[in-house]
């Protein structure tokens, strides 16, 4: 049986490693491991939606969907110390190294916990993601249909998602999927990929934002 990152418990060896990675300003040591989703580096993806994100709001309930061992989650987690992060995977053992990394980091906010340990009742100030592409599409369209909506009025999801996976399907299949209610825009491009916004409106509507052509 070969393991992927998005296999509930991987059955390889974990071969723990600790790598330098850059977060928040600042470089930190954090443990990765075999069984998960890029241990060796930083990914392209997650540093281009790092880099292409504003900072999340002062306090609430953030997402981090699909987060293998936490760079998202962690970043969220430093920049609002008021916050509560959920780090939420399928994978049993990227939610043990988020755990192991916010200890690392004396970071109490986080949350790494599987998706239906998420109560019902939560809503998102924001969701952001490098969302599991590899899983098939129907799969991902089911991921954005259960979670997007779960965002609270006035706020945003960010998505990252490399071009030649199909970033520009999604866009517009977010868009006429959460036609009612949301808007859906590409934000940055870099590195091949692109980050996408899904801002939730509010009653009464927020007004349509003007962005650049990218």
């Amino acid at each position: 049986m070969v393991d992927h990152y998005f296999s509930a418990s991987p059955t390889s060896a974990e071969n723990l490693r600790r790598i330098r990675v850059p977060l928040v300003g600042r470089t930190v040591e954090l443990t990765t491991a075999a069984g998960v989703f890029s241990p060796e580096r930083l990914d392209v993806g997650t540093s281009v939606l790092l880099a292409n994100t504003p900072e999340p709001p002062a306090g609430g309930d953030f997402l981090d969907l699909g987060c293998g061992w936490g760079p998202i989650a962690l970043s969220m987690a430093m920049m609002s110390p008021h916050a509560r992060v959920w780090a939420v995977d399928v994978n049993e053992r990227a939610l043990d190294l988020v755990r192991r990394n916010a200890a690392s980091l004396g970071l109490d906010n986080v949350n790494a916990v599987l998706p239906e340990d998420v109560p019902e009742h939560v809503t998102f100030r924001t969701i952001r993601s490098n969302p599991p592409i590899r899983v098939g599409k129907s799969i991902l369209h089911e991921l954005m249909e259960t979670w997007i909506p779960r965002l609270a009025e006035r706020s945003d999801a960010h998505l990252v998602v490399k071009r030649d996976l199909g970033s520009d399907s999604l866009q517009r299949w977010l868009a006429t999927t959460f036609d009612d209610g949301f808007s859906v825009y590409r934000t940055a491009t870099g590195k091949g990929y692109r980050v996408l916004k899904v801002r939730r409106h509010g009653s009464p509507p927020t007004e349509p934002l003007a962005l650049p052509q990218t």
